[in-house]
């Protein structure tokens, strides 16, 4: 099978005009010099872009010639490469996800990208650019279908063949939960941009001389625009968002400028991942992430494809959650009481170190200003045993029959839930202050294949709780091992084909 022959002009005119620019301001910037020493007048210039730009054209004729990829039952075979020849073969049982996405233009020529993410990868394994909408469409069903040992349909249009799946709707963003998700998924991090705020609008009269009350003016106002600049970016992000189940795997559609249409199979779910700002736990919302082998929230191609519900009601993304692992949401145990001491300490020490760096600074520097000016912070001393405690409450681990939460973050809440079956390592670590005698903590991070993420970590646990926890989840996932290696033998005993599936 080609790409699509729409594909040689699109790669070509975007391709050729990135060259033919980069030609035209290098051949500017080396004419006279000695690697140049004769001039060039514009038109050699424009001429010397030009034959960047066919040149280009030819080698995406070449590379669209050369291109060649075939679905077997095996896997999908992708030959490609100009010059030197690159062969693939991607099995099926390594597929993870399957992603297709399209911009404006490409939605408008009838072309996309399809995208296959397989275990363990940083990256996307293969890539077809470009091949009719169809074409992908009918690529991610055949290659869920091969998964699941399904005889291919070749010849089947993708709307006759998407009717004979069972599809249920599972979530739909309607137009008003769209505007709420966009007010609350403010990022507070763009806060600290504010630190540039003085050489931001450098034109408003009396900011220097009304520096408290043109301070406070300007960081009001460039958080209002921060907020406004992130709620555009996540309206044109989850625009249209749906989700869907078919068979054994979840299927999503979102996007505005960008729009990405993929799956996500059930059977290679690893963690579930519940966040909720501070805003979203003040109106009782929360997001619900699935992630897979290999990559978690935001990592793969599609930038968040695996947000399972990008915002809901807290009990209706528990219920939807519930659809993909069977699990209830426990009591979380807290880190010990001395935990909490151990951040105000550690709050305050920053405020310290930050006070000694402003004196040294004007010191140095020699500022005209009142020598209590750079010990101001010292007053964010009185926030240590606030910001201790929300830090504490909000961290915690529990156990369950079949898997293992963690809890951690304030301005960005991140419950973990781990089926004890997908755990690859259990680690604890401590490091040199909470070794000291009067801490004796240590943390336990629960590792899974879809970690690159970030994986579940129960912070700050007393020593003793953390052993206990490691060996936990340890013998756990010896019995969920051996329980799913039982009920393997015994499904591949009355269904030979199910192990090829699997």
């Amino acid at each position: 099978m080609k790409l699509h022959p729409i594909s040689i002009p699109y790669r070509a005119l975007s391709r050729g005009t990135s060259v033919g620019i980069m030609l035209f301001f290098v051949g500017q910037s080396l004419t006279g010099t000695d690697v140049l020493p004769f001039p060039l007048a514009g038109p050699a210039l424009v001429g010397l872009a030009a034959l960047g730009v066919v040149a280009a054209a030819l080698w995406q004729v070449a590379y669209y010639r050369r291109f060649e990829y075939e679905l077997t039952d095996d896997g999908l075979e992708i030959a490609s490469g100009v010059v030197s020849r690159r062969n693939r073969e991607i099995p099926l049982g390594r597929i993870q996800n399957v992603d297709i996405s399209r911009n404006v233009v490409q939605r408008a020529l009838g072309v996309s990208v399809l995208d296959l993410e397989t275990a363990g990868g940083g990256g996307t394994e293969a890539s077809l650019r470009y091949v009719g909408y169809d074409e992908a469409k009918r690529l991610q069903r055949e290659i869920q279908r091969l998964k699941r040992g399904e005889e291919a349909e070749d010849g089947t249009d993708t709307a006759t063949a998407e009717a004979r799946d069972e599809t249920e709707e599972l979530f739909e963003l309607r137009t008003e939960e769209l505007a709420l998700l966009s007010a609350l998924s403010f990022d507070f991090r763009y806060v600290s941009l504010l630190a540039f705020g003085p050489a931001a609008l450098p034109f408003v009269p009396g900011v220097a001389e009304l520096a408290v009350f043109g301070g406070f003016v300007l960081a009001a106002f460039l958080t209002v625009a921060l907020w406004a600049v992130s709620a555009a970016v996540t309206f044109a992000r989850y625009y249209g968002f749906r989700l869907t189940r078919v068979g054994d795997e979840l299927r999503y559609e979102r996007g505005l400028l960008q729009r990405y249409d993929g799956s996500i199979p059930l059977s290679k779910v690893q963690t579930l991942t519940l966040d909720a700002n501070v805003l979203m736990r003040r109106f009782g919302y929360a997001t619900l992430a699935v992630e897979t082998a290999g990559y978690g929230p935001g990592q793969s191609p599609s930038q968040g494809s695996e947000a399972a519900i990008p915002l809901a009601t807290r009990e209706r993304v528990l219920r939807l959650a519930r659809e993909v692992e069977t699990f209830d949401l426990p009591e979380f145990e807290r880190p010990p009481r001395r935990a909490r001491t151990r951040y105000a300490i550690r709050f305050a020490l920053g405020v310290a170190a930050l006070v000694g760096a402003l004196a040294v600074l004007w010191r140095v520097t020699g500022q005209p200003v009142a020598w209590y000016v750079p010990f101001t912070p010292l007053a964010l001393v009185l926030l240590a045993p606030v910001t201790a405690h929300l830090k504490w409450r909000n961290r915690g681990y529990a156990t369950g029959e079949d898997h293992v939460f963690t809890r951690n973050g304030f301005w960005t809440r991140t419950t973990k839930v781990v089926p004890y079956y997908r755990v690859q390592t259990v680690i604890q670590t401590q490091t040199l202050f909470q070794r000291r005698e009067r801490w004796q903590l240590a943390d336990v991070v629960i590792d899974t294949a879809s970690s690159a993420g970030g994986a579940a970590a129960a912070v700050d646990l007393a020593a003793a709780d953390a052993v206990e926890l490691r060996e936990f989840v340890g013998e756990k996932l010896q019995e969920r091992l051996s329980e799913r290696r039982v009920e393997a033998d015994r499904r591949s005993d009355s269904d030979p084909d199910a192990s090829r599936r699997d």
